[in-house]
C-alpha cells in the first residue's frame, strides 16, 4: 500500500496536535507494516505566521518520505479583520467570504496542491480540517481521501466552504465517538466509511528522577519533594485554557496555602499570569516531559476544545489521575469512559477535585490504575495500526 499524508505542518519539532498525530501514524505504518509512506506539507512550523522557516525539497524522517513546499503568503492582518466580521455568525457568511477566510487562514501553497493533484498514493490522509491544504486538498483526491478532521464545536466549522471539504472525503477517522456524532450532525456524511480510532500511546523506555535535570532546569529539581499538577500542551489563552487554569490555581492557593505547585509544559504562545507557584517550562525534551508526568500528583487538562487529548492519554498510561475541564466534550467523554479522573465546570468544582486528590493517595492510585487499564485496552499502537490499515485498504478498494 502507498499512503500519503497531508498536513499544514509536519515534523518532530511539531509537538502535540493533529499534525503530530498524523506523523505518529505515518511512522508506524512504515515501522510496523513496511508500507510506502510520504508526507506532503509546507515549509512553515509556526501556525501564527506561516513563515517559511524550513527548507523546501525532499528528505526522509523516520522512514517517511517528506516533501516540503513553500508557503506563498504569510498570515496577514486581513485574516483577523475578516474573522471578526464573519465568525460571530459563521453560518450566515457568504461563500465568497468563507473561501476568502480559508485562503487567509493559510498556509497557502499552490505547489503543494499541484503535487497533491498528481499524487499516485492509494489513499491520501488529511488533518486537521481547519487549514488551507486540507480544505482545498481533499476535493482534489476525493475518492482516495481519508479525513481525520480533528473537529470540535467551534465557529469556523460552520463556514459554508467546509461543507464541500467534509462531503468530498471518501472516509473518516475520528478521535472519539463524540467527534463522530458531532460531524454527522453538521454534515451529510453518515453514509461514508468511518472509523473511531483515537491515537496510540507508547511508554518511555525509562524515566529519570527529576533531579537528573537540575543542571538544565533548576526549577525542576525542587519539584522532586513537593506535590504538583502538570499540564502538558500549548500554553495559550482562549480555547487551550491555560490562562484560566493559572487563574483558578491562584484562587485555590489563596484559599489553601501549602506546597502545591502547577507546572506548564509546552510551547508558550501567550504567557499566563505570573504566580510564584506556577512554573512555566516551555517546550522540553521527551525525557523531561515523561519525568514530569511521572512525578505529578495529577494531570490537568484545561482545554475547552479538543477532539482528543494526547497529554491526557499519556498521563493515564503512567497511571496518573486527571483533572479535566468539564466544558470540553471530548476530554469529558474520555474521562467518563476511563473512570480515571475528575471533571470541573467552575472554580468550586476545580477546588473540590484538587483537594480530593491531594488528600487521598488511595484515590489517586485507584483513578490512575483505571487510566492505565483504559490505555492498555484501547490505545496501544499495534492494534490501532492494524485497525487503521484495514480501514485504509477498504477505502482504497472502493476507489479502485
Amino acid at each position: 500500500m502507498r499512503v500519503a499524508f497531508v498536513a499544514p505542518r509536519y515534523g518532530d519539532q511539531i509537538v502535540g496536535g493533529a499534525e503530530a498525530a498524523m506523523r505518529l501514524i505515518a511512522e508506524r505504518l512504515v515501522s510496523l507494516l513496511g508500507w510506502s509512506v510520504e508526507a506532503l506539507t509546507t515549509c512553515a512550523s509556526d501556525y501564527m505566521t506561516w513563515d517559511n522557516d524550513l527548507p523546501a525539497g525532499e528528505s526522509e524522517l523516520n522512514g517517511v518520505r517528506l516533501r516540503r513546499f513553500s508557503v506563498s503568503d504569510p498570515r496577514s492582518v486581513e485574516f483577523d479583520i475578516l474573522s471578526e466580521r464573519i465568525l460571530p455568525a459563521p453560518h450566515r457568511a457568504s461563500l465568497a467570504d468563507s473561501d476568502r477566510w480559508i485562503d487567509l487562514q493559510g498556509p497557502r501553497s499552490p505547489d503543494l496542491l499541484d503535487a497533491l493533484a498528481s499524487c499516485e498514493a492509494d489513499v491520501v490522509s488529511f488533518s486537521p480540517y481547519l487549514y488551507h491544504p486540507v480544505a482545498w486538498g481533499i476535493p482534489l483526491v476525493a475518492r482516495r481521501a481519508i479525513f481525520h478532521p480533528a473537529a470540535h464545536d467551534e465557529a469556523p466549522i460552520y463556514l459554508p466552504s467546509f461543507r464541500e471539504t467534509f462531503e468530498a472525503a471518501a472516509g473518516f477517522v475520528f478521535n472519539a465517538a463524540w467527534e463522530r456524532n458531532f460531524v454527522q450532525r453538521v454534515f451529510n456524511v453518515a453514509g461514508r466509511p468511518q472509523l473511531t480510532l483515537g491515537l496510540g500511546v507508547e511508554d518511555p523506555v525509562s524515566v529519570e528522577r527529576l533531579d537528573h535535570f537540575a543542571a538544565e532546569h533548576p526549577d525542576v529539581a525542587a519539584l522532586q519533594d513537593r506535590p504538583y499538577l502538570c499540564c502538558v500542551g500549548r500554553v495559550d489563552s482562549g480555547g487551550k485554557g491555560t490562562t484560566h487554569l493559572v487563574e483558578m490555581f491562584g484562587h485555590y492557593k489563596a484559599q489553601h496555602p501549602g506546597p502545591l505547585a502547577l507546572v506548564l509544559v509546552g510551547p508558550v504562545v501567550v504567557e499566563p499570569p505570573a504566580h510564584p507557584e506556577v512554573i512555566v517550562l516551555g517546550q522540553v525534551s521527551e525525557a523531561l516531559k515523561w519525568s514530569l508526568i511521572d512525578g505529578a500528583a495529577a494531570l490537568a487538562a484545561p482545554s475547552w476544545f479538543e477532539s482528543l487529548s494526547m497529554a491526557l492519554m499519556e498521563g493515564w498510561a503512567r497511571a496518573k489521575p486527571a483533572i479535566v475541564n468539564g466544558h470540553c466534550a471530548a476530554t469529558t467523554e474520555q474521562t467518563g469512559l476511563s473512570g480515571a479522573g475528575m471533571t470541573y465546570l467552575d472554580q468550586v468544582g476545580f477546588d473540590r477535585a484538587v483537594s480530593a486528590l491531594l488528600a487521598n493517595a488511595d484515590l489517586r492510585r485507584e483513578l490512575g490504575e483505571k487510566g492505565r487499564l483504559y490505555i492498555d485496552s484501547n490505545f496501544r499502537w499495534p492494534r490501532l495500526i492494524e485497525r487503521w490499515s484495514d480501514f485504509a485498504m477498504h477505502v482504497a478498494s472502493r476507489a479502485a
